[in-house]
């Protein structure tokens, strides 16, 4: 008796095919990357390993010298950053009074929680269903795959919206299409992350770095102001170049690789029998309610922040960009799907009364158990990876090797671009990155005449390229959580080696780009920015 094949839109997989040299590679970083055991196990022993190496590099006084300037919010009064052991007592005793808090002060774990309280109503409602359906059934699939890759670059105004809310839909638009999830989920996870640096639009993190960069550029030259837009015009022609490439390589590389989806190994929870079915007239007439809706969540947004009375302004300021508005939006996203999901739901009949909303955002958080036990290990290693200061250290010595190369000119900027790129891998945060390295990085190409506006337009390369092939960036625990509900077996090789070509491709294509627009044609890379800088 043999086995019944795999149902599903997709069916069931094809028999092996011919593998390129470069395929074989991605099969190889796949396997390697898979004998690593599974990521709650991962990073169970990565906590416990960073506590023993700050115990060595502590004991062997492990230092540098802090580049940041005198009274910078974490400098120590002898201007070093020095390796800290946890194997102390006062170390075990942090570990041990910390260990709740690093969990539940882990950053994206509140953003996800509240807002899967909303999108858990919008699913129970069949919202999300409908409307996924909506866009898949005329649509073409290369279509799909750029409006899903550009959806992503958009979305780095409020990045939850892309990392909680766009990889997973994408997930189901290809699933409903016929095509393998994981190709959709890689697709807009390439877009939200590795071009976390390109937008159409300023957002939250273009003002926080201008600040860093700024302090950093009044080491040499005191009166030096940098402004939020100092990279707009560079970042916005980016949007296009990593939705063409990201684009090129989802429907030419990943999704090839990845094969013809096979429904055996999913959680059949995400898998609706219904995924391609034609909507109802009751569905249309709930979609056209959930549009108006969305119009009135929408205007509502508009009037707490556009007037000069908006209440989520900066009460002080009234700065629209750092403003709660802004620091809150994952209140946003619940209560947009809240509220939508609501209306849909009332048409079709699905929502009735408060219980229906209230089962809407149970079954949403159920969906997160995996998510919650990858975050607690994650959250311990990341904050012993902080206390020990390695990370720092690392940085601090990347930026020194820079120094000693000897590059000079615009060669300089492939060293730079590398090292950012290769720090990113252990420090997941940009800010806090830059704080470390831009008092470096900055005064010292200052000083051989590139504007701070420049340097950190590179900077923004390196920092998004490789968001996309590590753990240690904050999301990517979601993100395979949420792809072992379409496949069980899925591994941090496995993302691994699905993003790896996107991270390849953007470095080369970015960078090439970086270096025609700023030294090729001589272009401003925002408005005021200059290219050079004249050493007075």
């Amino acid at each position: 008796m043999t086995d019944a094949a795999p149902t599903g839109p997709a069916g069931p997989p094809p028999p092996p095919e011919k593998r390129n040299a470069f395929t074989r590679f991605l099969d190889f970083v796949e396997w390697l990357g898979n004998l690593l055991p599974h990521p709650v196990t991962l990073f169970a022993i990565l906590a416990l390993l960073m506590v023993l190496l700050s115990g060595l590099f502590g004991w062997m006084g492990v230092a540098v010298e802090d580049p940041r300037p005198l009274g910078a919010a974490g400098r120590a009064e002898d201007g070093m950053i020095t390796a800290v052991s946890l194997m102390t007592g006062d170390g075990l005793r942090r570990i041990f009074t910390g260990l709740v808090g690093n969990f539940t002060s882990f950053a994206p774990l509140g953003v996800v929680l509240v807002a899967m309280l909303g999108i858990g109503v919008a699913e129970r409602s069949g919202l999300l269903s409908a409307a996924v359906r909506a866009l898949v059934l005329s649509a073409s699939p290369r279509i799909v795959t750029v409006a899903i890759v550009f959806a992503g670059v958009i979305s780095n105004t409020a990045s939850e919206v892309g990392y909680v809310v766009l990889i997973p839909l994408a997930g189901a638009v290809y699933y409903s299409l016929g095509r393998h999830p994981l190709a959709g989920m890689a697709a807009a996870f390439a877009g939200v992350s590795g071009g976390y640096s390109a937008n159409l639009l300023i957002g939250t993190i273009d003002p926080l770095l201008a600040g860093i960069t700024e302090e950093a550029a009044q080491l040499i030259d005191p009166a030096y102001q940098v402004t939020a837009t100092a990279s707009y015009y560079f970042m916005a022609a980016s949007t296009f170049l990593v939705t063409i490439i990201g684009s090129l390589v989802s429907i030419f590389i990943v999704e090839p690789k990845l094969g013809r989806y096979d429904s055996s190994r999913a959680d059949p929870a995400v898998l609706k029998e219904d995924g391609a079915a034609p909507l109802s007239g009751l569905e249309r007439k709930g979609l056209w309610v959930a549009g108006l809706a969305v119009l009135g969540v929408l205007g509502l947004m508009a009037l707490t922040l556009l007037p000069e009375w908006g209440v989520l302004r900066d009460p002080v300021t009234g700065d629209q960009m750092r403003s709660p508005f802004f620091t809150g939006f994952a209140v946003w996203i619940l209560l947009f799907f809240l509220i939508v999901g609501f209306a849909y739901g009332k048409v079709v009949g699905t929502v009735k009364n408060d219980r229906d909303v209230i089962d809407g955002m149970a079954s949403g958080l159920s969906t997160l158990g995996l998510y919650l036990v990858i975050v607690f290990f994650a959250a311990q290693f990341v904050a012993f990876f902080n206390w020990s200061n390695l990370g720092a250290i690392t940085a601090v010595n990347g930026a020194v090797f820079l120094q000693e190369t000897g590059l000079t000119g615009p060669a300089l900027f492939i060293g730079f671009i590398a090292i950012c790129a290769f720090v990113n891998l252990m420090l997941g945060s940009a800010s806090a990155q830059w704080a470390l390295t831009a008092p470096i990085f900055v005064p010292m190409l200052m000083l051989i005449g590139y504007s701070p506006e420049v340097i950190q337009t590179a900077y923004r390369i390196g920092d998004s390229t490789t968001n996309i092939i590590t753990p240690m960036m904050s999301y990517f625990g979601l993100i395979l959580a949420w792809a072992t509900r379409y496949d069980k077996n899925v591994g941090i090789g496995t993302m691994i080696a699905m993003m790896l070509p996107y991270s390849i491709f953007f470095t080369l294509a970015w960078s090439a780009m970086f270096f025609l627009w700023v030294f090729g044609f001589g272009l401003p890379v925002g408005p005021g920015s200059p290219t050079y800088y004249a050493p007075g």
